[in-house]
């Protein structure tokens, strides 16, 4: 399993020759949908679903789908039939690899601002993304994709979480709401030097891969 980070909570797995991308959003270079089987998006803010290249991607291989949950399928009429509704609970498999959905909502910004759905992706029981939420997987993973930086979070959050979902290794995502002094100092918290304690945290530029095994 190999995963390359492709801007902010983007991030292109490739598993069994199977390639999934998840939350291709507008910061994310459109190239990452490129040669994809199966794209997963976690919800419908702009930074994890850009409509207009997602219908682009569709357009281009007619062989391309879509899973995700019911806010974002209602916007994308037209090409309802490449695309699976799922929710907590749900479990599919993308070229024999095993997916179980987790979560429901995304996290409170302000208690002003309305929630809207949000679900996190488990695969193989080994990688999670959880979106723009602290959901904690169903047991302790090998791999974590933790949403580093956001205008609904704060480091101690993040600790806690860390310390909750146990994984083995976290790799940051969402990160281009900072600087790179800012992600210094968050990867710095909540990584080994810091309380968070996480075994490894693996930084990856946009265009890094790591080999997961």
């Amino acid at each position: 399993m190999r995963i390359t980070k492709f801007g902010h909570a983007c991030v292109r797995l490739e598993h069994g020759g199977t390639t999934v991308v998840i939350d291709p959003g507008m910061f994310t270079d459109p190239a990452a949908l490129a040669g994809a089987d199966a794209v997963l998006i976690t919800h419908e803010h702009v930074d994890h679903f850009e409509e207009s290249r997602l219908r682009a991607a569709l357009e281009a291989d007619p062989a391309l789908r879509v899973w995700t949950n019911d806010a974002v399928a209602a916007q994308l009429d037209g090409v309802a039939r490449r695309v699976t509704v799922v929710g907590e609970g749900d479990a599919f498999e993308l070229g024999g690899m095993g997916v179980s959905v987790h979560g429901e909502w995304h996290a409170v910004i302000h208690p002003d601002i309305p929630r809207v759905k949000n679900i996190g992706f488990l695969f193989d029981g080994r990688l999670f993304h959880p979106g723009d939420a602290l959901t904690v997987p169903p047991h302790a993973v090998e791999t974590l994709l933790l949403p580093i930086a956001a205008p609904w979070s704060k480091v101690s959050e993040l600790i806690d979480y860390v310390r909750e979902a146990g994984p083995a290794r976290a790799v940051p995502v969402h990160d281009a709401v900072l600087s790179p002094a800012g992600f210094a100092v968050h990867t710095r918290l909540v990584g080994p030097e810091g309380p968070g304690a996480v075994a490894e945290l693996r930084a990856l530029g946009d265009g890094e891969s790591l080999d997961l095994g």
